[in-house]
């Protein structure tokens, strides 16, 4: 059980950004929620104690001072501690540009956590938020400037937010590619990758687009036929041994996927290349890590 204050927005006014609910609650040790999903944005943000959050096979101890973004209908779920549980607040909101800002403070796109210095004055914006009527117009607009307020506070950290994720995205994208290179030939899958790196296959979608503009799966099948285009050029080996070598269970599989890419069979790329005299291999553009 908790107790707790909440506010309820009945018919959100604005369209980019809008509050609707809010709260306050302390909660008993143990007092949990979920597992669910919900079909607003929540932001949290813990005043005391300590907790814990769990999504997509992720969990996160949490302590005031730090707060947790529930994106809409993603199974989530949090517990208070039991010797020390937490008192928390909360804004939940919807809107077309309500990524876009959180964005702009460094959460989304499976980035979930975050601190703040300045709980106190979130704590002071909530309070006011729950003592609107939701009656009149001049409610309206006092919540949606409180609303922005909040955001605005949590953006002085968010400068601070990004760049700590720029650098694990940047942490993350090396280990996914470390990866692909040490076991390509393995019949790895893209969950295989982002299993091994410790996130989810939607955020290593969203940090590969950003990086290389391309997704996983694409990326993973590119450089397993840059690879069989190295096989063709400067070995004997029959393409049935390089599909095996690249990853492909089934050399028609393989043979498509090359074809596809190059417009040339690979029996039709190896003739092509023995046929050249002191002009070098021509192989596929594709980004070559250093070590090689």
């Amino acid at each position: 059980m908790a107790d707790e204050y909440v506010l309820q927005v009945p018919e959100p006014k604005f369209s980019d950004l809008s509050l609707t609910f809010c709260g306050y609650a302390d909660c008993q040790p143990g007092h949990s929620f979920g597992p669910a999903v919900r079909p607003n944005y929540i932001i949290h943000f813990i005043l005391r104690g300590k907790g814990s959050y769990q999504i997509g096979g992720s969990t996160y101890p949490l302590k005031a001072g730090q707060g947790f973004l529930i994106e809409p209908d993603v199974l989530t779920y949090y517990r208070a501690d039991e010797q020390e549980p937490w008192s928390y607040l909360w804004v939940g909101f919807a809107g077309r540009n309500a990524a876009q800002y959180l964005g702009d403070l460094g959460l989304g796109a499976g980035r979930v956590v975050f601190s703040s210095a300045y709980g106190e004055e979130l704590k002071g914006i909530v309070l006011k938020m729950l003592a609107q009527n939701c009656t009149s117009p001049e409610s309206d607009y006092v919540l949606q400037s409180l609303l922005y307020g909040f955001f605005g506070v949590i953006a002085r950290d968010a400068g601070i937010v990004r760049t700590r994720y720029r650098e694990l995205e940047n942490q993350y994208v090396r280990r996914a590619v470390e990866f692909i290179r040490n076991n390509y030939p393995d019949h790895i899958k893209v969950s295989d990758v982002a299993r091994y790196v410790g996130i989810t296959r939607s955020y290593l979608y969203t940090i590969f687009m950003k990086t290389f503009g391309t997704p996983p799966q694409e990326y993973l099948m590119n450089y397993r036929l840059t690879r069989a285009a190295e096989l063709l050029t400067i070995t004997d080996l029959t393409i049935e041994a390089i599909a095996a070598s690249c990853g492909y269970e089934d050399p028609l599989v393989f043979s498509k996927a090359f074809k596809k890419r190059q417009g040339i069979s690979p029996a039709g790329y190896r003739k092509a290349d023995r046929h050249k005299s002191g002009q070098g291999n021509a192989l596929p553009a594709f980004p070559k890590e250093s070590g090689d």
